[in-house]
This record gives C-alpha cells, sequence and structure tokens, in this order.
C-alpha cells in the first residue's frame, strides 16, 4: 500500500519547468523506484535516452530533461555551464527530488561530476559516459580549430538541430559553448580526485565524426592515472562504439553502470538477470 501511495504521488509527468529566463522541457516517469537524472551531451537533448531508459525498465524513476534552446526548451540569454548546473537544481526541485543518481553523456558527464563535487551530500552517484576526461583544448591555437570547426558546419546545424544535436543558437555560440567546456575539463582533475561519491565510466572505443587520428581515444586515456589516486572512480565497461553513437549502440552497458551504482528493488529480486 505504501508503494502504491508514493507511486500516486510521483505520478508521470511532462511539462515545462521554469528557470531564469527560460523553461526547461522535461520528463518525469515518475514512480517509487532510485531517481535517475539524464544530462545531454552539450547540444543534445532527452531524445537520446531513451534506449538505456528503456534497458533500466519500470524499476527506477527515470527523469530527462532538455537543455536550453535544445530539444523543446525555450531559448535564453545564458547558456552557460553555469547555467546548465542551475538547470539541474532547477529540474530536481521542481519534481521534488533531493538524492539523485546522475547519468551524464560527454558535456552531461562533466556536468555530473561538478554537481557532485558540489552536491556530495546529495549525489547517490555518477555514470559518466564517454566522458568526463581531464584533459582539454586551452591554446589560442586550439580554440581556433574549434571555431573554424563550426564555421564550417554552420550550413548543417538546421539538419542537426531535427536531429537533436544542435541547439537553437549560433555557430558562434556553438563554438564558444565547447572552448568553455575545454578549459573546464582541463580544470577537472582535482574534482575527480577528490570526488567522494562512486563514479562509473562507460568508455567508447572508436573516434568520432571529426575527430583525427587517434585524438578522442588519447583524451580517454588520462582518466588512466586517477583510477589509483580514488579508488570511487572505477571503469564499468570498454565498449566497441563511438562518441556519438554510444548511447544508441551501447545503451545495455550505460544500463548496467547504473545497477552496478544503484540496483533497483527489482533487479535484487533477480539476481541472475
Amino acid at each position: 500500500m505504501t508503494n502504491l501511495k508514493a507511486a500516486q504521488k510521483n505520478p508521470t509527468w511532462t511539462g515545462m519547468v521554469p528557470v531564469d529566463d527560460t523553461a526547461l522541457a522535461v520528463t518525469d516517469t515518475g514512480g517509487t523506484g532510485i531517481p535517475v537524472i539524464y544530462l545531454n551531451g552539450s547540444f543534445g537533448s532527452q531524445r537520446h535516452w531513451k534506449r538505456v531508459i528503456a534497458d533500466l525498465g519500470p524499476g527506477y524513476r527515470h527523469i530527462s530533461f532538455d537543455e536550453r534552446a535544445r530539444g523543446r526548451s525555450k531559448l535564453s540569454a545564458d547558456y552557460s555551464f553555469e547555467a546548465c548546473v542551475r538547470d539541474i537544481d532547477a529540474v530536481l526541485a521542481a519534481r521534488g527530488v533531493d538524492r539523485p543518481l546522475l547519468v551524464g553523456w560527454s558535456y552531461g558527464a562533466l556536468l555530473g561530476v561538478h554537481w557532485a563535487d558540489r552536491q556530495r551530500d546529495r549525489a547517490l552517484g555518477v555514470v559518466g559516459v564517454d566522458g568526463p576526461f581531464p584533459v582539454g583544448w586551452t591554446d589560442e591555437a586550439g580554440h581556433a580549430e574549434i571555431r573554424q570547426v563550426f564555421r564550417r558546419m554552420k550550413p548543417m546545424l538546421p539538419i542537426a538541430r531535427r536531429l537533436g544535436l544542435a541547439g537553437r543558437f549560433s555557430a558562434e555560440v556553438h563554438a564558444e559553448l565547447a572552448i568553455e567546456a575545454h578549459h573546464l575539463h582541463d580544470a577537472l582533475e582535482p574534482i575527480l580526485v577528490n570526488l567522494p561519491v562512486p563514479v562509473r565510466y562507460v568508455v567508447a572505443s572508436g573516434e568520432g565524426t571529426g575527430s583525427r587520428d587517434d585524438l578522442q581515444e588519447q583524451m580517454r586515456k588520462a582518466i588512466d592515472p586517477l583510477l589509483d589516486r580514488n579508488p570511487n572512480l572505477q571503469v564499468s565497461a570498454k565498449v566497441s562504439s563511438d562518441h556519438g553513437t554510444i548511447l544508441r549502440k551501447d545503451s545495455p552497458a550505460v544500463a548496467d553502470a547504473v545497477r552496478e551504482l544503484a540496483p533497483s528493488p527489482r533487479d535484487k529480486e533477480q539476481p541472475n538477470r
């Protein structure tokens, strides 16, 4: 009866959550399970989590949302990393969730560990999907290359938006947000080394679109020395997909990493699943 009342108190909900000068499109499956909040790639949308959510099933409470000017969320004057952190807080507060498990892909994984570092008593843990790795381009040459990449991508952004892979803002804003993320990744080592909550990495193998040589693989290796320095950091799986296809091709590995950190009551009842 208690579980039934809790389920009725937390029914499935889809709507808009206001924050600052914008509103975020949010989906909450409700129920009594462990709350899992999904944090998208920098220019992605909540649609990318459908397979992971399906793999995990109804034993969890799944909360996903579109960041500002991505997916169905509204435009804003502020697309910074700190704005994204505020958005996590706003969504959790609106849905009445205090202690979530954070699952982030790429930029979302960076958000997840930063939020967990700031909210150490609240985070159940973080699953990082091909990130975050403590390395980034921070010199002017690297920044120039990022800006050049997005200038070349400008004609393709309308198509990328329809696929949930770009924001509804200019190529120049895309580039500056990517540069900000590189600075944050480059400064990440002390956060990862001192993080007191469990983090499970699901690491891709292939080089993604726009990468050259083995650049992404070298970035992934930057986590290796930190694994011995903080036992809370562990690699749950190394999968064959690349950065852009990992949620589509290897969603079961992401779901398994969630179960490692927070098995649902249904999983406990089925140990040989």
